[in-house]
Formats: C-alpha cells, structure tokens, sequence
C-alpha cells in the first residue's frame, strides 16, 4: 500500500492533467514495490523503492516535490520500520539528499543510531555515499508560489488554506517471509519555522512496523505526534485484541478529529488485511492486495478495497 498525503483533495481543485500524472505516479510507485516483492524481497526493500518514486515525482510534498520553509529551502524528514525486529531509523531536516528515504535506511543499517538531524545527518550522507545535489533541484515553481501565497496570507493574518500543512508519502508491505515495513518521507508544513519537525520522523507517530501492524500516516504531524498514531493503532490490535479496521478507524475517524486534528493512514496486518481511513475529503493511495488485484485512488468517493464506508 502507498499514499501521497491527504488534504482537501477536490475534483475542482486540480486539472485533469494533474490529476492523470499523480496517478500514473502512484501507479508507478505501487509497481517498483511490487517488483521487489515478486522477486522474493523484503518487505523493507519495497517499502524503500516505492517511496523514493513517490519523493521523485514532482506532485508530493518529499523529496523533489517539497515545500519550502519561510526562510525559502526545503527541510525534509523521512523514517523506516521493520516490523519483525522493530529495527528504525529516522532523519530530520535534510536540504541537499535526494532521497531521505535513503539516509533513513542507512542510519537504521549503518549506524548506532535511531534518529539523525540537520548538519549531522547531512555529514552522515556524505560519508555513506548517500546521492545529494543542489538545493535548486527541489525547487518547483509550484511550491515556491505556495509559498508566496501563505506568506501574503500570513501578512494581512488570513487563515491559512488547509493544504499548507499537508503532504507527505509512504508505503507499508508484508513480504513473503511474513515481514511487515512501513516508511514515510516528507517535505513537512509551508512557511514552517524554526526547525519545525512534524510526525514523519517520530516512531510512533507517523511511521510505526511491528510483527502484526504496520502503519504509514499523513496529516497535521503536531496532532499525530499527540495522538502516537501509528503505535496507537497497531497497541490496539496487540494488547486491545482489535481488528485491523477497528484499531485504524477509532483512531483516525473518532480519536484524531476529537483533538483537533485530521488526515490519515494506511495500515496492514499480518494477514495482508488493508485499511485506509482518513477523515479529509481526499487522500493519495494505492494498493496491491493479497489477491493481486490493485488500484489508486484520490477523492473521498472513490472505493477503497477494505471496504472504508
């Protein structure tokens, strides 16, 4: 399973081109996954190859399609989990990795470390040999305008449009070994400061694996953090004896929008059981299932296969 973010996805809000491209590219991004898996790779191999075609793709918010900060760069965060040996690694505030997804893995993989940040996983990069480049790359015309547009906003103290704190990618699979993965990449919030850090690099949060549940969020990362989605879901399944639905829906539909927030996962269980709730009126998302049959979808309307009311 993949997901691009979630927001206030309309079919007003973008042109049937745009629209065509983030399907191709989801459609894309659940076939390199598929790839490894059929293969006989891991899960963690599948998970990394899906997000990094989604952080390639110009219409998501990681890697070369993120958003700028109001100091005008970029400052991405990525994580990955293993389930069976809740093995993790974690970076924040990246500005010249290509693919932060990459530099999660290693630092799971190559270092002492869970989580790295800034300049430190920046050094890390280099001395790994993890691909970086200008910081030009990342720049889109259509992020650099959105920017723009929340900085007038912020000036004359208009509210802010929902979609300036939305966007992010990530996949979770279950591999032939009976493995789960989950990982997640994102650009993080427009016009953020500070060295804000939202829910994506935080286990827990935004990206939690273990040997039953494995959980992939997009969303108002302050709230995520709060509600610890990702564990929260998945302790609900292990010590609370609910189904996968049960868990993932109480959280996202019920639990995230009473404390204010909102957005959503997807999430899979052991069996290859899939669940997809979110509470906005759209979400990025694909699937393969434990049938074969598979599908993307962006609008509230659209069909999930786990049969999300």
């Amino acid at each position: 399973m993949i997901h691009g973010g979630a927001g206030t996805l309309t079919r007003d809000a973008i042109t049937s081109e745009v629209e065509a491209g983030i399907r191709a590219d989801l459609d894309r991004a659940l076939s390199a996954g598929e790839a490894v898996l059929s293969a006989g790779g891991t899960s963690l191999d599948a998970v990394v190859a899906a997000v990094k075609l989604l952080e390639d793709s110009p219409h998501f918010n990681a890697g070369h399609g993120s958003v700028f900060t109001h100091e005008g760069h970029v400052e991405m965060d990525a994580s990955i989990m293993h389930g069976p040996t809740r093995s993790a690694g974690a970076v924040a505030g990246l500005r010249t990795v290509r693919n932060p997804i990459d530099l999660a893995r290693r630092v799971m993989d190559d270092s002492p470390h869970v989580m790295l940040i800034g300049d430190g996983a920046e050094r890390f990069a280099a001395e790994r040999g993890i691909e970086r480049v200008d910081p030009e790359y990342f720049r889109t015309e259509r992020r650099w305008q959105q920017l723009q547009d929340v900085r007038a906003r912020e000036q004359t103290r208009a509210a802010l449009p929902p979609e300036a704190r939305y966007g992010t990618v990530g996949a979770v699979a279950l591999d032939q070994h009976g493995a789960l993965a989950a990982a997640t990449s994102t650009g993080g919030m427009v016009n953020k400061r500070w060295g804000r850090v939202g829910d994506v690099p935080v286990l827990g949060a935004g990206t939690w694996a273990e040997a039953g549940c494995a959980v992939s969020a997009t969303g108002w990362g302050e709230y995520f953090i709060r509600l610890g989605v990702g564990h929260e879901i998945c302790s609900r399944m292990r010590i609370g004896g609910q189904a996968l639905a049960e868990a993932a829906d109480a959280v996202i539909l019920k639990d995230l929008p009473a404390l204010g927030g909102d957005g959503g996962v997807i999430a899979m269980d052991a069996q290859g059981g899939l669940r997809m709730p979110f509470n906005t009126s759209g979400m990025y998302r694909g699937w393969i299932a434990a049938d074969g049959s598979r599908g993307v979808a962006i609008f509230d309307s659209e069909a999930d296969p786990d049969g999300r009311d």
